[in-house]
């Protein structure tokens, strides 16, 4: 459990973020926040603030928008995400990358495991790296531990599309962001990937720009 004076600086952090109203403002590649492991939440904010955090976090992924969204992206080095993805695609993409719809849920301390040895490469984006996206190979199923916004345990396995979401959104808890994993030779703008790479799999992209899938 986190001391008083521990908790005091993070908690004002939140409290000054709040007063802004709106959307907060998402940290962008460069800013020291991001490559930084978060804490983890051990009551550094009051149930409360963390309420009001965690509906900031969800209007801030909405108004983006995004499928998930980490403390540290709005300059909050704490080890809480939320993801929501309703999943508007066509069902051909859906069926390719095993993209379901996922509803509204808070990740506290959350971590990752692999199930299985199976990967997955797709072009993956980042709200803190606006502007473009590259093929990340990941793993095809994972398990996620950790507890919601209410502490209560979660312990689930995630596949598909949900199972990148939760990496990536992780991930960014430790510091890592999706570029650490790319294939860089996929990089693309957005704009070249809807001129030239919205097929629903990278399958073309790699053959064109030489890169390997998993």
């Amino acid at each position: 459990m986190a001391l008083p004076s521990e908790r005091a600086p993070l908690a004002e952090q939140v409290e000054q973020l709040l007063a802004r109203g709106g959307p907060l403002t998402i940290v962008t590649a460069g800013d020291p926040v991001l490559r930084r492991p978060g804490e983890r939440f051990e009551g550094q904010l009051d149930p409360a603030l963390l309420a009001r955090f965690v509906d900031a976090l969800r209007i801030t992924m909405h108004a983006a928008p995004g499928v998930g969204l980490a403390a540290p992206q709005v300059g909050v080095p704490l080890r809480i995400a939320v993801i929501e993805d309703p999943a508007p695609v066509p069902e051909e993409v859906r069926v390719a990358r095993g993209r379901e719809p996922q509803p509204f849920r808070v990740l506290v301390n959350p971590s990752y495991e692999p199930v299985g040895a199976a990967r997955a490469g797709f072009f993956e984006g980042c709200l803190s790296v606006p502007g473009y996206q590259a093929v990340v190979a990941r793993h095809a199923e994972v398990r996620l531990t950790g507890a919601d916004e209410h502490g209560r345990a979660v312990d689930e396995v995630f596949t598909g599309w949900p199972a990148r979401i939760v990496q990536h959104e992780t991930d960014h808890l430790d510091g890592t962001l999706y570029l650490d994993r790319a294939e860089l030779r996929s990089l693309t703008s957005n704009q070249a990937l809807v001129e030239r790479w919205a097929q629903p799999t990278p399958a073309r992209a790699a053959r064109t720009l030489g890169f390997e899938l998993p």
